[in-house]
Formats: C-alpha cells, structure tokens, sequence
C-alpha cells in the first residue's frame, strides 16, 4: 500500500515551512530549530493537521520532582464524567530526545484517557543536547516514581499504572520499564511504545528501506546521537539507551506499533522478537501505508485512529482491574 496522498501532500508543504531539520542541525541551532517546529503546530488552523484535544476531558497542569530537585511539568488528562481513582497512564512524548512538549500528544493522549477511561500523564522532561543522556530517560522515571507516590492527591491509582511514549517517547517508555524492574518500583502493568527506537548501534533494514521517507529520515536516525550522548560508544551501548540490548525477562506486557514507511519500523519488530524470546506478551502491529509520527497526525494519516483504537483496547485490558 502507497503512502496516503494527503500525507504525502501535507509533507511536501510542510517542507516548504521547515527548512531545517532539527535533527540534523549543529548542537548550537537545534534549540532554535526546534522552536521554529513547535511554533508551527501552535499556528491557527494547525489542529485540521495535530487534530484537537478530547472536549470530554478535563485538561490541568502539575509538576513532578526529579531527584535532582528539578521541577518536571506534567500535563494532566482526566475523563470529565468520573469519578474515584482511576488508572494511570504515563505519556512521553517524541522529538528526538531534543524536541517536543506534553503538548505535543495533545490529541493522543486526551483521546486516550476520554476512550480508556483513564488518567493520562504526559512528562516535561528536560531535553538533549543541554541535558544528555541519561537525564531524558532518568526525568521520566522520576516523574513516573513521583506520580505513583502521590497517586492519593492526583485521583489516580497506582497500582493501576501503565507507561507510553512514541518514537523516543517509545523509547523512553522501554527504559522506564526496565528501570522499574531493576529498582523494584513502581509496578508497570503494560508498555505502550509506538514506532520505539531501541538501539543506537545496530544495523537495520528498514533504515535503509526508508532513508528518504517523510517525517524522519534515516539521516535523522544517524546524527541523533551526537545530539543525545557525549560521543561514547559505550553510552549508545547502554540497556538504558538501547533498550534491545538489556535482559527482558520479567518485563511489563508490550503493545508495540510501527508505520511501514519508517526508518525505525524493524528496531520495534526486533524488540518485539526480543521481548517474546524472554517470556513477555507482546501484540506487534505494523501499520500499512503509514509514516513515522502519524500519532501526532490524526488528520492526514489514515493510521491514527486505527491505531488509537487498538491503543485504548490495550490499555483497558490491561488496567481494567488490579490484578
């Protein structure tokens, strides 16, 4: 299946406006570059592309506590209508561990807590290259300890608890999940991680495949880590950078997503492979005709709100009880 015409119609115009890549820009500009892209999807009108929050959620703001005493922004989703303390879902958002906002997920994560009947979380972590790895991955987890320690205050329960996030997002959302296993709290009862990326040192096909697609290019995927470590490889090396690399046993059930037309679409085939050789429930779909990003593209990709449905499936099964 070709990709959509009017997500091919919508990145030949977006090109026009976004010249520079932030991605691809010296550690110096992508500060700037990645502005100019977050004022671009605050433009009026910019909703008929990023679609609109959920009207049937209530939408509030919070900080968690890093343990470095930094204060983390949190952007609240909470279904109108109930009541009690429901489950909880953390949200972190994509960008290249450079770019983004809570905001970003906006109609992802309030169409998620309206249609799952859950509390979603979306985290403002502090981003590379003015904080490297491990602080992205290191803020998330505190964020996700700080949350289930004030479950009680925030109406949400913790031992309903799930994790998610989009392509570093996705990312982060692994690692937090293998953080939570190594250090013993808190309990993840699933995994959600959409077009993830998982390692920064292995060869894939699909980066290759697709190194000219929309969205994200395998030129991307290849300068991301000047801006994400300090060179090392030893740090690109690190379960908690490259999460394929890490023993899986004793992980949280996966539901993983990846878009045909995406330089990252085997890194979550082979993490899927990876989790079901050490005893983890995994669902894998690749959506067809799909690009990278199509979670923050409701209205001109077709993928969205199939894989949205497919999303809240998950999430109430895997929450609906304490277990």
């Amino acid at each position: 299946m070709p990709i959509p015409l009017r997500t091919t119609v919508f990145w030949s115009i977006y090109k026009l406006l976004d010249r520079a890549p932030v991605m691809q820009q010296p550690v110096d500009k992508v500060r700037a570059a990645a502005e100019l892209r977050k004022k671009l999807f605050r433009l009026p009108g910019a909703w008929l592309i990023a679609g609109r929050a959920d009207r049937s959620v209530d939408i509030t703001e919070a900080a968690a506590v890093a343990s470095d005493g930094t204060a983390l922004p949190l952007r609240i989703y909470r279904p109108k209508t109930s009541t009690g303390d429901l489950p909880v879902v953390m949200n972190f958002h994509g960008g290249g561990w450079v770019s983004g906002d809570p905001r970003q997920s906006e109609w992802w994560a309030s169409s998620l807590a309206a249609k799952a009947d859950v509390v979603v979380i979306s985290v403002g972590y502090r981003l590379a290259p003015e904080h490297s790895f491990p602080i992205p991955v290191e803020d998330c987890y505190d964020a996700t300890v700080w949350v289930a320690d004030h479950a009680a205050e925030l109406g949400v329960d913790a031992d309903r608890l799930a994790v998610m996030g989009d392509s570093a997002g996705g990312n982060i959302a692994a690692v937090v999940s293998l953080m939570a296993r190594d250090r013993g709290q808190p309990d993840i009862a699933l995994q959600v991680l959409v077009y993830p990326s998982v390692d920064f040192v292995g060869d894939f096909a699909s980066e290759r495949e697709n190194a000219n697609a929309p969205i994200l290019t395998s030129k991307d995927v290849a300068t991301t880590p000047g801006l994400y470590f300090h060179g090392s490889l030893r740090e690109m090396s690190d379960p908690y950078a490259s999460p394929l690399r890490a023993k899986h046993e004793h992980l949280p059930p996966a539901l993983i997503q990846t878009a045909e037309f995406d330089p990252l679409r085997d890194h979550g085939s082979q993490y899927a492979k990876a989790l079901r050789a050490a005893g983890v429930e995994v669902r894998l779909t690749n959506y067809v005709g799909a690009v990278h990003g199509y979670l923050s593209l409701p209205r001109v990709s077709p993928a969205a709100p199939q894989a949205l449905a497919e999303a809240v499936a998950a999430v109430r099964e895997a929450l609906s009880s304490t277990g």
